[in-house]
């Protein structure tokens, strides 16, 4: 009998040697069914977030929901506020169906007013806050809203399409406490009137789960934003998705994320789910963050993009350990940069994921693997089909076999996920962009009829079946016959220690194939340009191909709302100094320095006279 139980537990130890994440690889498996089970019970009984926020009101009235700057809002004054909120949408004449842009900042105000919406069968559009006159007309219409309510500090903006959006029969509200101009109407007048009691039954008698709650723009990096319709069901599923993130009732989520971004907008309805308590910020500042994580007790934040960097470049404090927070969800953090926060702030649990607003399959990296997005298991993807393809970055399309399939990268190769669109993870599309939606999908990648969602993003997975992000598609180029990708780039340039950001691109030159490697930079403070230092760093770390030869110095970086670089106008003005009044620099590799790029290096790299 001890024969038998010394040769199992040394069984179960080679298993466990073999396969050390087989017991987490098997719990998430199952925590996406549980998810998908819960989504379609919900689907089968028509119940929304609204159903669930009106049991959490019942059940918890006086619990604090909102904490605003030294406000408290508690459930039950959420739900007061966002009755007042729709009836001043039904006085204005809404019905069942209709849509309403929202130009907010993170305020409450934004929450009330979407809760209300939803109340009576309506949606709401989510405008980035940054866009203006041709992007915001754009976003505007696209989605067939009908309303327009901005805060009172963007009514600048939307003055300036003011006569577009009248000729178009809209109506506007502002949220200032009055306003002069004729043609907008002040929604706290309206709402300071509202009667606050339960709404009437059947305002929303048609609505279900397939009906849309909201929509949420792409963040527009390279073109005007794009719309993703989510509906009541499409919430569910991502709610769900954040509620295996570890959250337990009595936390407190800190939101500094933007609320017409995705994340931000899910944290604030997975809060609803649970039942917890919002500490809501109106714009991530990175000197506020841990003073207010101590003002509110806050035990889990948001991140997305740089945020974490940020933090960690703030000058330390003796009080960097003091606080609460035991998880931060996120994506977009890199692996010295998740070291560097740990060692400063303490063990925060980090749970980076990877999905996008209109993708079918999320990814979390729940082993804590630093540097990872996620596991690739085989149970994950027989029941959520997805793969990781080989990609031709010169022409931008998924390699194919003889037979005209696609092929699967191999361990280690960045190549591009798609996953498969079915009725159990489906793929809605862009509003009234069919162009945009169709060259999303790709069909025939497997066999012939199959159909997959392009998810422009490579990605790689490893010896130990661990996901890591590589590049955005279009953010890869290709130079002197190799692969770059910008954020491998990036990552080293940012490790000198007087750059503090660098955005990296390729640029096209005359008589070169591909496009060549260029970065745009800013300086930490007090420092001074090192080239010196910078030359030395690419030369160590990065193959020639991947060096950038250009690169320009800038004050600030142009970024989305959401931390993202901006390249479009970067790549348009490439590295001419006749367009660019801002110090460039180009890498001489006979010194071995970047030396100022002057009109004389600019003719002959153009001229072919300086060649690489």
């Amino acid at each position: 009998m001890i024969i038998w139980i010394l040769l199992a537990a040394a069984l179960l130890v080679a298993l466990f040697l073999r396969y050390p994440y087989f017991i987490q690889d098997v719990q998430f498996v199952r925590d996406r069914f549980k998810a998908r089970e819960l989504v379609l019970k919900y689907k089968q009984t028509n119940y929304s977030i609204l159903d669930r926020f009106s049991e959490v009101v019942k059940a918890q009235p006086h619990k604090p929901f909102v904490l605003y700057k030294d406000e408290t809002y508690s459930f039950q004054d959420a739900d007061e506020l966002s009755n007042k909120a729709a009836r001043v949408f039904l006085q204005i004449g809404l019905k069942e169906g209709d849509k309403v842009a929202l130009f907010l900042r993170n305020e409450p105000m934004f929450l009330w007013m979407w809760l209300g919406l939803v109340k009576i069968g309506c949606s709401g559009a989510f405008l980035n806050y940054n866009i203006r006159s041709k992007s915001l007309l754009h976003c505007f219409s696209c989605v067939g809203a009908k309303t327009l309510v901005a805060a009172g500090e963007l009514q600048d903006a939307v003055e300036e399409v003011l006569p577009t959006l009248l000729e178009q029969g809209i109506t506007v509200l502002t949220l200032a406490d009055r306003t002069e101009n004729a043609h907008m109407q002040s929604f706290k007048e309206k709402m300071n009137q509202a009667l606050s009691g339960p709404l009437p039954e059947g305002l929303r008698s048609r609505v279900n789960v397939m009906s849309p709650v909201a929509y949420i723009y792409t963040s527009g990096t390279t073109g005007l934003p794009k719309a993703a319709e989510i509906s009541h069901a499409r919430l569910w599923f991502v709610v769900c998705f954040m509620s295996k993130m570890g959250m337990t009732t009595k936390d407190v989520i800190y939101i500094s994320l933007p609320l017409y971004h995705t994340a931000g907008f899910i944290g604030f309805v997975s809060a609803i789910d649970i039942g917890i308590t919002v500490a809501l910020r109106d714009k991530f500042s990175a000197s506020n963050f841990w003073d207010d994580c101590r003002k509110y007790n806050v035990t889990v934040f948001q991140y997305i993009g740089e945020i974490m960097r940020y933090l960690c470049n703030t000058p330390k404090q003796l009080n960097d350990r003091s606080h609460k927070v035991r998880l931060a969800i996120g994506n977009g953090i890199r692996a010295d940069v998740w070291r560097d926060f740990i060692d400063r702030f303490g063990n925060v649990e980090i749970k980076e994921f990877y999905g996008a607003t209109e993708g079918n399959f999320g990814l979390v990296n729940y082993v804590g693997k630093i540097g990872a997005v996620g596991r690739h298991f085989y149970y994950l993807k027989k029941h959520f089909p997805y793969a990781v393809i080989k990609f031709d970055i010169e022409t931008a399309t998924p390699l194919r076999d003889s037979s005209g399939f696609c092929i699967e990268a191999d361990k280690g190769e960045p190549g591009l996920l798609v996953t498969e669109i079915s009725p159990c993870a489906p793929f809605g599309g862009y509003v009234g962009d069919l162009q945009q939606t169709e060259k999303k999908k790709l069909r025939d990648v497997f066999k012939k009829g199959d159909l997959y969602f392009n998810t422009g993003d490579l990605l790689r997975i490893d010896e130990e079946n661990f996901f890591y992000f590589h590049d955005r598609v279009g953010d890869t180029f290709r130079w002197k016959g190799e692969n770059v990708a910008t954020t491998e780039v990036a990552d080293i340039l940012t490790m000198v220690d007087c750059i503090k950001e660098a955005n990296v691109y390729g640029v096209t030159v005359p008589g070169q194939e591909g496009r060549c490697g260029m970065a745009a930079v800013t300086l930490r403070d007090g420092q001074r340009f090192d080239s010196t230092a910078v030359c030395k760093q690419v030369e160590n770390f990065l193959p020639g191909y991947a060096r950038p030869r250009f690169l320009r110095l800038q004050n600030s970086m142009d970024i989305t709302g959401t931390f993202k670089h901006l390249k479009a106008k970067l790549v348009e003005e490439g590295f001419n100094p006749n367009k660019i009044t801002e110090p460039l620099f180009y890498l001489d590799e006979k010194v071995m320095d970047y030396v100022p790029l002057t009109l004389d290096i600019f003719n002959g790299v153009t001229s072919g006279k300086i060649k690489f």
